[in-house]
């Protein structure tokens, strides 16, 4: 028997159910109520009224699917990507884009009144600064290779499958990196080169990176390879320079493991530069391979704005930077603070972030060190480094329970928070709100539209009795 029924929410699966739609859940799927049982809904709007079918059930909710649209949102829209429903990179498109705003900005209400239990009433929680063009925006591709019906196809893996979906014009990707991955798939068909095949983990090429620079327009372009050794090397860099001469960097890259991870070891320059350039107002970048830099650049200077104006500078600062990767937010706020450190746990980045630091002018008030807040907080307040204001951009998981005790004990006047997960923050803005700070406002920026994705700038400030 395939139904499998919860004990207490009466369902099972296959069982079809009228459902009327609430909110957005945090993953862009429709949330509904079956007698008191949550039930999520992919691909249904609220103010829908549907007919589902329940395909998962569990013991405190259930998963379905649209049967039957019975009454139509008026913000749903027909998506305008052919392979939408297929591909799962994108879960809004059929919302329009006031209502994504609309409902981004709810998800972050809701966060905050489950898990901090703080309303509209307590909080102001601004509304979502959109995009006035909100496609395009991605300035980084990273595409499987496959051969699939003997053609040589890249793309992305299907929602909740292993069969990947072909995007030869990706919307919100910028259109130069969808373009440079057409033509090199047209080469390696061209020429013949060997595809890799996951299953039997054989052929060469696994995967095309893409990375536009916005303000520059230079183009970098990595192969994943599955080993070094590529035939007739010369050849295909070659057609890739005689068909894109635009791309500045040609890189290799060689994974030869059995995993989903993208990039292996060892990097290696195969035509042009190492790195691109690229530019965030008025800071200088030099991206290699695998650097980590935002995907949408238009909307991270407003984010990195929101930042600034949060942090409230006066140039009497000393600011603490945590998850600084390479130091692109210290490096935005360094003219109008006194001093700035910043930590990570990634050799790399900090070595990233002193040259950064170094290139615009500030190596004698900028230091970053690898390692953790928690151990490296203490030792610089020992050392009489007094920290006015500390920023966090922590993983979707939220800040680690050490890093929030250690910000605390700093005494900072202000915590600048920046979350890519309503959820976590709220349930890290409980613990600091019980420890002495207060959250005066939200700030919500929508970094990736047509995603469930939205990013937010939190203020915490010390109380004064705290």
């Amino acid at each position: 028997m395939n139904k499998k029924e919860v004990k207490g929410s009466g369902l099972v699966t296959g069982q079809t159910i009228p459902l009327t739609i609430k909110r957005l859940g945090i993953n862009g799927e429709g949330v509904g109520f079956f007698k008191r049982t949550v039930v999520f809904v992919p691909g249904a709007l609220p103010g829908e009224e549907v007919t589902a079918e329940v395909t998962k059930v569990f013991p405190n909710r259930a998963e379905a699917k649209v049967k039957r649209l019975r009454k139509k949102s008026t913000d749903r829209i027909t998506p305008p990507c052919p392979v939408y429903e297929e591909c799962g990179g994108c879960q809004l498109q059929h919302l329009s884009y006031s209502g994504q705003l609309r409902e981004k900005r709810d998800i972050v209400v809701q966060s905050f009144e489950r898990h901090a239990k703080l309303g509209e009433k307590d909080i102001a929680i601004k509304p979502v600064i959109g995009m006035e063009d909100p496609w395009n925006y991605r300035n980084k591709s990273q595409l499987q290779v496959r051969k699939q019906k003997g053609k040589v196809i890249a793309g992305l893996y299907g929602t909740g499958s292993h069969e990947l979906v072909e995007l030869t014009n990706c919307l919100v990707q910028h259109p130069e990196t969808n373009r440079v991955t057409r033509q090199v798939v047209s080469i390696l068909e061209d020429l013949n080169i060997s595809i890799y095949n996951e299953k039997k983990h054989k052929g060469l090429i696994r995967t095309i990176v893409t990375r536009v620079g916005f303000e520059t327009g230079q183009i970098q372009l990595v192969l994943v390879t599955s080993e070094e050794n590529i035939p007739r090397k010369e050849l295909l860099i070659k057609e890739i320079k005689k068909r894109l001469p635009e791309v500045k960097s040609v890189i290799q890259n060689v994974n030869g493991k059995r995993t989903s991870i993208i990039f292996g070891e060892k990097t290696l320059v195969m035509n042009g530069e190492e790195v691109i350039q690229e530019s965030l107002g008025d800071l200088h970048f030099e991206l290699s391979a695998r650097a980590f830099f935002q995907l949408n650049p238009i909307q991270t200077v407003k984010l990195y704005d929101e930042v600034k104006k949060a942090a409230e500078l006066t140039g009497k600062e000393n600011i603490i930077d945590a998850y600084c990767g390479v130091g692109t937010i210290g490096l935005w706020l360094a003219n109008q603070a006194k001093e700035v450190r910043g930590m990570d746990v990634i050799k790399e980045s900090i070595d990233d972030a002193r040259k950064n630091a170094k290139k615009h002018g500030y190596q004698s008030s900028m230091k970053y060190e690898v390692g953790k807040a928690e151990d490296l907080v203490p030792s610089w307040i020992k050392e009489g480094f007094k920290p006015d204001v500390i920023v966090v951009d922590p993983p979707r998981t939220g800040c680690d329970d050490k890093l929030l005790s250690t910000m605390v004990k700093a005494k900072p006047d202000r915590i600048v928070y920046v979350s890519c997960n309503p959820s976590t923050l709220a349930k890290d803005a409980a613990f600091l709100m019980k420890k002495g700070f207060e959250i005066k406002e939200l700030q919500p920026v929508d970094m990736f539209p047509q995603t469930a994705h939205i990013e937010v700038v939190a203020v915490f400030k010390k109380r004064k009795n705290g």
